[in-house]
């Protein structure tokens, strides 16, 4: 089993945000392999589904992108899953937008989110699914760049990152991380 969490922050005002990544991939997984019944637990909404005989938990914590740790230590611990079988799903500011990369481990490189995980799970070691967003132009602030809606042409890149970044999370758990980096980093 594997527990695929995609980091962002509850609430309409922050819906399809670029720091929303990791909640719009989630549901676009979701949508992929036919989870329709969400529910709360943990401090998450969670579904179960499985693909290609791979059972799988989809997570979305509630509480906000800066204490996501917390929800996902619990449902590790409510499911049984070691950090083997974590895959989180979240923006990234130091890749172009439009485009997906795939890890295993790592540090958190400023984000809070990954900060939070790393801090409540006690371990780097879990499988990323970066969502690029790239940098916010000219002068602009980081936090009003990630916590805004993508417009135009960005909004198609970001679009095109989150259909990718399923396909990506969905290849990773069937056929493993090299093969997963090999069809995905470097496009």
């Amino acid at each position: 089993m594997y527990l695929i969490v995609g980091l962002g922050n509850p609430g309409e005002k922050y819906a399809h945000t670029r720091h929303n990544a990791g909640f719009d991939t989630v549901d676009a997984i979701a949508a992929e392999i036919g989870v329709r019944y969400w529910k709360s637990e943990c401090g998450a909404l969670t579904g179960k589904g499985s693909f290609r005989g791979i059972d799988v938990v989809l997570a979305k914590p509630q509480s906000f992108m800066n204490t996501s740790g917390g929800p996902v230590k619990q449902l590790m611990s409510a499911y049984k899953v070691d950090a083997e079988h974590l895959v989180v799903i979240h923006d990234e500011l130091d890749i172009d937008p439009g485009t997906v990369r795939v890890k295993f481990g790592g540090g958190h490189a400023g984000h809070n989110g990954l900060r939070s995980i790393c801090d409540k799970t006690l371990t780097r070691d879990w499988f990323r699914v970066r969502i690029g967003i790239g940098r916010p132009p000219g002068r602009m602030d980081v936090a009003d760049y990630v916590l805004s809606l993508p417009k135009k042409e960005a909004a198609e890149d970001f679009e095109h990152a989150v259909a990718r970044g399923a396909e990506a999370t969905l290849y990773l758990i069937q056929n493993g991380l090299e093969k997963a980096q090999q069809q995905y980093n470097g496009k």
